[in-house]
Order: C-alpha cells, then sequence, then structure tokens
C-alpha cells in the first residue's frame, strides 16, 4: 500500500504575510452637497438680518419727531383740550422758517416711563410763565421707552 505523504506545510498555515495598512475610510469632510447647503443656508441668514436692521431703522424714522432737537420746529398738530390726550400717526419736524411750522421745539427729554410720558410733567423747566406748552410724547421703539418733546406755539 502506498502511503500518501502530504507536502511539507499542508494543512497548517503558510509563513505569515505581511498585514496590509487598513484602507483610509473616505475623507470625514461634508459632501459637495452639504456645503453647499451650508453655504446657502449662511447666505440667507445674512440676508435676514440686514433685512431686518433695514426694517428696524425705516421703522425708526417713521415718525420724524423722534430725531428733533432743541431749537427745530414741528408743523402744526391736532388741537387738544388740557388734560386729553389724541393719537397723531406723526409729527413732522420742518424748517423753522417755513410757514407749516407751528410749533418750537423747546425742550426734549428721553428714556422716559409710559407713566412719565403721560404725566408730562419733565417739561413743565422748559416753560416760562405765559408760555402757551404743548407736550409730544413717542415711544423710542428700542427699549420701550418714550421721548417727550416740550413745544410752544411758534409766535
Amino acid at each position: 500500500m502506498s502511503e500518501q505523504v502530504a507536502p511539507p506545510n499542508a494543512g497548517q498555515p503558510g509563513p505569515a504575510e505581511p498585514a496590509l495598512p487598513a484602507q483610509p475610510s473616505a475623507p470625514a469632510g461634508k459632501s459637495k452637497g452639504r456645503k453647499v447647503l451650508g453655504a446657502v443656508g449662511l447666505l440667507v441668514a445674512v440676508i435676514a438680518v440686514g433685512a431686518a436692521k433695514g426694517a428696524l431703522h425705516l421703522w425708526e424714522q417713521r415718525d420724524d419727531a423722534v430725531q428733533a432737537k432743541v431749537g427745530e420746529c414741528i408743523a402744526k398738530l391736532p388741537e387738544v383740550a388740557e388734560g386729553q390726550e389724541k393719537d397723531v400717526d406723526e409729527a413732522k419736524v420742518v424748517e423753522c422758517t417755513s410757514t407749516e411750522a407751528a410749533y418750537s421745539v423747546v425742550g426734549r427729554v428721553d428714556h422716559q416711563t409710559e407713566a412719565q410720558a403721560r404725566s408730562g410733567e419733565a417739561c413743565d423747566q422748559y416753560f416760562k410763565e405765559g408760555d402757551d406748552g404743548y407736550v409730544f410724547s413717542g415711544g423710542e421703539r428700542s427699549g420701550g421707552k418714550f421721548y417727550l418733546l416740550c413745544l410752544t406755539k411758534k409766535a
């Protein structure tokens, strides 16, 4: 009978082959689609912030009186009896030499609460004996405070 002889190292693992380094996985960065989406999102956010700032600026400029200073003049306002209040859409600042000028701004008081604005007492210091004084109040639009314009009728 013949005997089968197995070749050397048969059935046993051969010499160890050198281990190959692991293939690096795909880069951890974002795909092109995500990069584009991120850039578009950032652009939309920048535009939205700019639009909000512009709208706020326009809202604040809507009332000309917000910027009124002592020495400037205001166009005619609706007549209001003493102790009464009347809502006015806006007070218009005009040149004091204009025929529209009805009131002179003799004082301005900022950062008033609503109660202080309603009382108008802060303007008392600007009115002289015999002055026909009027108080115009408006919201500063930012911070929830009010301003007062202390007005006298132009001669």
